[in-house]
């Protein structure tokens, strides 16, 4: 079966990305477009879709543009069964590298979360001690 062919809009909309990032990824070589319409808008099928949303998992994890390349490089050797198996053991090694890497930017994003969410409840207990006494009721 042939994937149906979305342009750049449908796409941007269903990973909720704006058309300039997804542009942007494309400049950066993260997304090459399946084809082109004859008025050359861009086409893509639904694994582009698969590959931004994954991108956009990356992002706040602050993966850099170079990484994100790498690990969907490596995600693309281990898919290819034309790959030899020498290839897809390092790809996979990689790919282990960059999960223990994501799990150690989980654990800081959720100290700093857990950091942030403390200092908004003293940020609110402290607008409540301030309230002025004509408002206490």
């Amino acid at each position: 079966m042939i994937d149906e062919m979305l342009q750049i809009g449908e796409v941007a909309h269903r990973v909720g990305l704006s058309l300039r990032t997804v542009r942007y990824y494309e400049e950066m070589g993260l997304l090459i477009p399946e084809n082109r319409t004859e008025g050359g808008f861009r086409l893509y099928t639904e694994e582009h879709v698969e590959r931004l949303a994954l991108i956009k998992q990356m992002k706040p994890l602050g993966f850099t543009v170079q990484e994100i390349g790498d690990v969907l490089g490596a995600r693309d050797v281990v898919a290819d069964e034309r790959s030899d198996e020498q290839a897809r053991d390092a790809a996979r090694e990689r790919l282990r590298g960059f999960a223990a890497a994501a799990s150690e930017r989980c654990d800081t994003l959720r100290d700093q979360l857990a950091r942030a969410e403390d200092f908004a409840v003293q940020l609110r207990r402290q607008a409540r001690r301030s309230r002025p006494a004509s408002s206490r009721s």
